[in-house]
């Protein structure tokens, strides 16, 4: 038989758009980055966890939900929404789960958007973001970040046009830590069509300490307001992928019929109702994080004197151009950060001995 195939150039099987995308980039394995420099062991500071390990019960719970895993989860999620309801202080029908806090994003962009319809967003922001409008066929509006490496709110109102559907808040803002105070948000919303959904994307919201900075619960008098939150980094549950969303019962309820049917693992809702019982030991371990934030933040501005304060569990380094080459650096003395080519680099906080390995790679590198 003849292949008449054989020259032929290939079918386009995929959408040719997509090509131009950039693919979200993990951060690299420190067991690999080890063994490369010949050391018993490296440093990742390149994805936001929190290094105190899972909290108490969370490991037994998960085993135990092990025993019922060939057995499908509960798709309502029920135990766990009605856990969330009572600790924040809302109805359980306002409530939609998800595989974390960006796959809920998604599905409010597959809920709001039609090809063509408008995603705004601030940017340098979440790098999830564009690939989420792409692959959702909505157009990105990217406005970009004040002098302060924050949100420029009254541009992004400014941007809003009849195509608009949704608008991204990062608050505290990843990857630069910076976050929005509560008279700015007022004004932004007050600015906003009613008929735009406004998403508050609060993943790092437990390690925020300044007053001025709003909860976004408080918001959901406004119909149009949806608050995202995740048990991945403060909850310690990254490896379990869990997050929620607190909206309208009309939003939340059309999340829950565009998301992936048992995407809320069995392991994952057992995990999740137990770290929701250790509130205390998440508080103390938040505290730990944010002394430990103000100490990198002041030992790196001797080398970087524009850092701007955060609000998250990560410091911003605007190193520009030099992002790329500081991060080498790093990974050079077994250190893994986390550059964004052109713009800074984000360093997660780890341990006072980590944190301490870091700020002497710093020093090598920019000093």
């Amino acid at each position: 038989m003849t292949d008449t195939g054989r020259h032929q150039p290939p079918l386009r099987l995929t959408r040719a758009d997509l090509d131009a995308l950039p693919n979200y980039v993990p951060g690299r394995s420190p067991a690999d980055l080890a063994r490369e420099l010949g050391l018993p062991e490296a440093i990742k500071l390149a994805s936001n966890e929190v290094p105190y390990g899972p909290l108490p019960g969370v490991v037994e719970a998960v085993a135990e939900a092990a025993a019922g895993s060939h057995r499908y989860p509960d798709m309502g999620v029920v135990a766990l929404r009605q856990a969330l309801a009572e600790r924040y202080g809302v109805d359980a029908e306002r409530i939609a789960t998800g595989c974390g806090s960006v796959a809920l994003a998604e599905h409010l962009v597959r809920a709001t958007c039609l090809p063509g319809d408008e995603l705004l967003y601030s940017w340098r922001s979440f790098e999830a973001y564009p690939i989420i409008a792409a692959t959702s066929g909505a157009t990105s509006v990217r406005v970009p970040n004040d002098a302060g490496h924050g949100h420029d709110l009254a541009s992004m109102a400014a941007a809003v046009t009849d195509r608009t559907r949704m608008i991204l808040v990062c608050n505290p803002n990843n990857p630069t830590g910076t976050a929005v105070r509560k008279a700015e948000l007022d004004r932004f919303l007050d600015a906003v069509p009613e008929d735009v959904l406004v998403v508050i994307d609060e993943a790092y919201r437990e390690f925020v300490t300044d007053p001025e900075v709003p909860d976004g619960l408080t918001y959901l008098d406004r119909p149009n307001v949806v608050v995202l939150r995740t048990l991945s980094k403060a909850w310690g549950l990254a490896g379990l992928r869990i997050g929620f969303l607190v909206a309208a019962p009309e939003v939340a309820a059309a999340v829950r019929k565009v998301v992936t049917p048992f995407s809320t693992s069995m392991a994952a809702q057992a995990g999740a109702l137990a770290a929701l019982a250790q509130a205390d030991e998440v508080e103390r371990r938040c505290a730990l994080v944010v002394a430990e934030r103000d100490r990198v933040t002041e030992a790196v501005r001797k080398f970087v004197p524009d850092v701007p304060a955060s609000q998250a569990n990560f410091v911003w380094l605007p190193l520009g151009d030099r992002a790329v080459e500081f991060g080498k650096a790093c990974e050079a003395r077994g250190v893994i950060v986390r550059p964004f080519a052109g713009d800074g680099v984000r360093v997660t906080i780890g341990t006072p001995a980590e944190n301490d390995a870091f700020l002497a790679a710093a020093e090598s590198a920019l000093a």
